[in-house]
């Protein structure tokens, strides 16, 4: 079976985009994993289908991470879905997004998109994580998918290929585990973060909904101001802004690039 494909990425995060309208197609997760994989496949932290509306959207997206599991949510991926999908709806300003965490929004400012999420869950600061060398404190938000927050002085030398792991396996976050981002405040209003990725199971170049999690917990607890400008592995910069009363947490915008990388097809068994 071939299946036509367009390869894009959000700040570096990578997807392969496919036209699922008429629902014809109906991928394994091994035929996800194939085609995400980097050396046998097209190569792609995820793959994501455009479906048909269900619910007064414009578009369904589905989202699976590499390793061929559904997600309820991707920042990038979402903005890259947005830019893929305007070309069935050409002119369109924006697109409402049915997703598995909820109605998103997107809104196109050239090359950059800007999404309305839905709101943050499972808010918790301050909280005590033991981990294989000791205690650590740490942060929780939910933004479509989980997320830890860890605080570090220097991004660059945070321990992601060890506590990224640990933290994403750790029975605080049992069954499902949790997506882990490393940040470092690096101004008034900025904030360096690295992301190791649940379902990719090692770190990207950015993760949106990392980004946004990181940003929240960042002016919560660090006092970072907002709009928070948001610099990822990837060298691309992001911009995070939300309202804040208490733990809850409202009208929160992500905007940053999505970019078309090659389009062509893939033979899968």
């Amino acid at each position: 079976m071939k299946i036509k494909f367009t390869k894009m990425n959000g700040a570096g995060n990578d997807f392969v985009m496919i036209d699922n309208r008429d629902g014809k197609l109906n991928l394994s997760k091994e035929q996800i994993e194939k085609i995400c994989d980097r050396h046998r496949g097209v190569g792609a932290d995820g793959l994501l289908a455009v479906e048909p509306a269900q619910n007064g959207g414009d578009f369904r997206f589905r989202y699976y991470n590499s390793d061929g599991g559904e997600a309820d949510m991707c920042g990038n991926g979402a903005r890259c879905f947005a830019r893929f999908a305007r070309q069935f709806n050409p002119g369109a300003n924006n697109l409402k997004l049915e997703t598995i965490a909820g109605m998103v929004q997107a809104t196109f400012e050239g090359d950059l998109v800007q999404l309305n999420l839905s709101n943050p869950k499972g808010f918790e600061l301050n909280k005590t994580i033991a981990l294989s060398d000791g205690n650590y404190p740490i942060h929780n938000c939910n933004t479509g998918v989980p997320h830890a927050v860890l605080f570090v002085d220097d991004a660059d030398k945070a321990f992601l290929s060890k506590h990224g792991p640990e933290i994403r396996y750790h029975q605080d976050y049992a069954p499902k585990g949790t997506n882990v981002n490393f940040v470092q405040k690096t101004g008034e209003n900025s904030i360096r973060v690295r992301t190791y990725e649940r379902g990719v199971e090692g770190e990207t170049l950015a993760c949106g909904t990392g980004v946004t999690a990181s940003a929240i917990v960042s002016h919560s607890v660090l006092g970072v101001q907002k709009p928070v400008s948001v610099l990822v592995e990837g060298k691309d910069t992001l911009t995070v802004d939300f309202k804040l009363d208490g733990h809850m947490v409202t009208e929160v915008f992500l905007k940053g690039p999505a970019d078309f990388t090659f389009a062509g097809e893939i033979e899968v068994a």
